[in-house]
């Protein structure tokens, strides 16, 4: 399991979050959902090539972790074991191997200008549609390490990361 309490409420956090139809357990329609809803926030829809990158990075992170558990379906505490096992223990080449597909995915669709960053209103708008709406300049600032003003995938990854890792409160996959 999580090795650290912090860690442990990031993963049953995650889990309620990814279990959007309530039922206990998540499976791919929880992901397509998410996915889904995600699309329909920022305006986008899951026919054109962007929306349909974001669709498949979530089902493939699914299918990844679900194949890694043996189950078409998993409880909170299965959801906890496969995500340290395949993610949490790994450190960045657990979370570059089944994050990095999504980030890019989102980045790519909220990138407007195709300059392959996000940038502050853009950041905003991907913070909108998963239900964090805070402060966003301040938590904008705190990710872009390089202080150039624009996020990279490395800096949403890293971001991610933290979150997880219960070294940093901003939850950019939503709460």
């Amino acid at each position: 399991m999580a090795s650290n309490v912090k860690e442990r409420e990031r993963l049953n956090e995650r889990f309620a979050f990814w279990d959007n139809n309530g039922d206990g357990t998540i499976d791919r329609s929880d992901f397509e959902a998410e996915a889904r809803e995600i699309m329909r926030n920022l305006g986008e829809d899951d026919t054109t090539p962007r929306g349909r990158a974001v669709f498949d990075a979530y089902t493939q992170m699914w299918d990844y972790l679900a194949s890694k558990a043996g189950k078409s379906s998993l409880n909170a505490d299965e959801f906890a074991a496969v995500a340290e096992a395949e993610i949490i223990s790994q450190g960045d080449a657990g979370f570059s191997r089944v994050l990095r597909p999504t980030i890019r995915a989102i980045v790519d669709l909220l990138d407007n200008d195709g300059d392959g960053r996000v940038s502050p209103d853009e950041f905003k708008r991907w913070l909108d549609a998963v239900g964090v709406s805070t402060n966003t300049q301040s938590i904008f600032q705190s990710i872009d390490t390089n202080g150039n003003g624009y996020l990279t995938v490395d800096e949403l990854m890293a971001a991610v990361r933290d979150y997880h890792l219960g070294r940093s409160d901003v939850p950019l996959l939503g709460r």
